[in-house]
């Protein structure tokens, strides 16, 4: 399979509390050899300060002080690293109940998500929540590392007994690809290395699974999608009279002398040109920035949308959402927020909350309909002008919105359009 070498690739990682997740990410960034000589030094004195034998691979990834102490991870923490075939970005999210925002924000964006799994206790409730959140946010691939195999004696067995667990469950879930690995992140077995130790386990590691994941296929390419960010009037010798609609293309292709629509206004044109910078192109796709001119001269600000002529999003002022609460202070009845939806602002409020979720049971609750810090709940939104919305299902971009307390310009909440 031919992979980009300058694809990158976004994965975030999840478990529970000492499951080894910031011991996992610190083999994977040392094996693979991206860490900086200083980092290296660093981490190697505070290592032998706690009276460690080697280095403690946890430590590259606890950057905050109290997560330090407590040897637990308590934010997002993001990472980056580069081999030669791909280049990643890692989002390591808490595993506590009371952290469910910070894995949803650290989610949000990833192609995959690795859910640690302890070879000892097998599927917890903690997997279990961590699956349904990976599953809610659509990420297309679930990496299931089964973790600390050298406490089980590196056991084919218990690895086979906690695939069968996890796939008793995850029937119930919407998840596309999942793959399990049996690994030891303190002693660096099918991370980055074969392991010696587990030689029936004939796939491949988790750098390798990571390298060779197919992601080109997770954008949606049939509904194309635009929203123009800012409208560019360069009025410099050469660009008189050059009027362009800056933006990233959200799913979709672009080519010169498409018929396109402009929404909410409904005028339709052609595309003349498409460029990226200074070079000009044939065609776009998701997720490059480009500017788009077009045929006619149309009316168009920041917030609109240039689509398809014959693929066009629905408008809706009334819609559902899978919302995620992440203020630490609770939802005040139908009061007025800012929705933003792509690069479009509108006055909106929670018309309802149908039900909240109960992310360990997977059960529905009627009855609560107070809106706290971490509860997902859905509810009906109604916004003052129509959104050009998509399915979160169909497409990550036009599906998503989050609240903005106008009081204090807070990000109050994200969702997932239903």
């Amino acid at each position: 399979m031919q992979i980009d070498n300058n694809q990158l690739l976004r994965f975030t990682t999840a478990g529970s509390v000492d499951d080894g997740k910031s011991t996992l990410i610190g083999r994977l960034l040392y094996d693979s050899k991206s860490i900086f000589e200083d980092q290296l030094a660093s981490i190697t004195a505070t290592s032998a300060k706690k009276g460690h034998d080697g280095v403690d691979m946890a430590l590259f990834t606890d950057g905050l002080r109290d997560e330090r102490e407590q040897g637990i991870t308590i934010d997002v923490a993001y990472r980056y690293f580069t081999t030669p075939k791909r280049k990643f970005i890692i989002a390591d999210t808490p595993g506590h109940i009371q952290y469910t925002r910070n894995m949803v924000t650290g989610a949000s964006t990833a192609n995959a998500a690795i859910i640690l799994i302890d070879a000892r206790h097998g599927v917890i409730e903690q997997t279990k929540r961590h699956s349904f959140i990976a599953s809610l946010l659509n990420i297309p691939h679930l990496i299931v590392c089964v973790n600390k195999m050298d406490l089980v004696d590196f056991s084919e067995d218990r690895f086979n007994e906690i695939v069968t667990q996890f796939e008793e469950f995850s029937s119930k879930l919407i998840v596309k690809d999942v793959r399990f690995i049996p690994i030891s992140a303190l002693l660096g077995d099918n991370v980055v290395n074969s392991s010696e130790n587990m030689k029936w386990y004939q796939g491949g590691t988790l750098l390798n699974t990571l390298e060779t994941l197919h992601i080109s296929s997770d954008i949606n390419k049939i509904d194309s999608r635009f929203a123009v960010q800012t409208v560019l009037r360069p009025q410099r010798e050469g660009f008189i009279d050059y009027r362009g609609y800056a933006g990233r293309v959200a799913s979709g292709i672009y080519r010169v002398g498409d018929e396109v629509a402009v929404l909410p206004s409904g005028f339709t044109s052609k595309i003349k040109s498409i460029n990226a910078g200074e070079q000009e192109l044939e065609e776009a796709y998701a997720p490059m920035s480009i500017s788009i001119t077009l045929e006619d001269d149309i009316d168009i600000s920041r917030g609109d949308m240039i689509v398809k002529k014959n693929n066009q999003p629905e408008p809706s002022q009334e819609f559902d959402v899978m919302l995620c609460w992440l203020a630490n202070e609770s939802a005040k009845p139908r009061a007025k927020y800012i929705v933003r939806h792509t690069s479009n602002e509108e006055q909106a409020m929670i018309k309802e909350v149908v039900y909240k979720m109960d992310i360990n049971s997977f059960e529905r609750n009627t009855e609560d309909k107070d809106l706290n810090m971490n509860d997902i709940s859905r509810v009906k939104i109604r916004s003052t002008r129509p959104l050009m919305i998509d399915s979160y299902r169909d497409n990550r971009n036009t599906g998503s919105i989050i609240l903005i307390d106008q009081a204090t310009n807070e990000t109050v909440a994200a969702g997932m359009i239903v």
